[in-house]
């Protein structure tokens, strides 16, 4: 069992590399060079170099889920660290499970009816995630390490989701377009790229919670650092598109 939780964790983090480096590169590089590319430059490099990156993109993404989704099972549920004695498995429990892997289809719902106005979406996802945090301790008696990491597997999974169900779809359809050399479809741009900035203001909590889940911290405030760590990820995310706007090149 030590072996294999050595094993998956070797390649839950070098998927998790492949996946969030790419997703920086498309959101704080490629980004803002497509701006300044003109109409045939673009229809020579998108079809050469996006479905290149997409693939290492979606790939990375799909193996970082499944090798997280393994270690979970290993570590939290077969390992016993789920609760602290004498808390056990009970219906809370797995209804917080159960809705730690289903929050994309309430995520994706949110996203579309408010996900043009960012400030009002970022309020209700905060307020999601303390609602998630808190029912995870109240009802499901998580233990620290597992209310971590089953926020950040909330935020993996959606993450992961968008990759497959919205961001590649609707880039396939993109370079297809640029590819013939017609604009593409405006709605499915800002799919795109919509999602793709959720999944980097998630991907810096996301971290953070799989470093903490190794951590015990005692008192019964701990529960604020997590959420105060969402905050300042989401504020560090929004300080590197504002820095990536201000690079120019040679």
């Amino acid at each position: 069992m030590d072996a294999l939780s050595v094993l998956l964790r070797w390649l839950h983090i070098g998927a998790g590399i492949l996946w969030i480096g790419h997703l920086y590169f498309f959101n704080f590089v490629n980004a803002q060079i497509g701006s300044v590319l003109d109409g045939d430059t673009k229809k020579k490099l998108v079809p050469e170099l996006m479905p290149r990156a997409l693939y290492w993109f979606r790939w990375g993404a799909a193996y970082t889920w499944i090798t997280g989704l393994l270690l979970l099972l290993l570590v939290f549920y077969h390992g016993g660290l789920m609760f602290e004695p004498p808390i056990e498995w009970g219906t809370g429990a797995i209804v917080m499970v159960a809705l730690t892997f289903l929050m994309f289809s309430v995520y994706d719902r949110l996203a579309k009816a408010i996900g043009k106005n960012i400030q009002l979406f970022a309020g209700v996802g905060f307020a999601l995630i303390v609602a998630m945090t808190y029912l995870m301790i109240e009802w499901g008696g998580f233990s620290y390490r597992a209310y971590n990491i089953h926020i950040g597997t909330m935020f993996g999974t959606i993450m992961a989701a968008n990759v497959w169900m919205r961001i590649w779809p609707s880039q396939k359809k993109i370079i297809a377009a640029v590819k013939e050399g017609t604009a593409p479809d405006a709605a499915l741009v800002g799919l795109a790229g919509q999602r793709s900035r959720h999944n980097t203001y998630m991907s810096v909590p996301l971290v953070y919670t799989m470093i903490n889940a190794h951590t015990v911290v005692p008192g019964a405030n701990s529960v604020f650092y997590l959420l105060v760590v969402v905050l300042l990820g989401w504020a560090l995310v929004a300080w590197m598109y504002k820095k990536a706007g201000t690079l120019k090149g040679f």
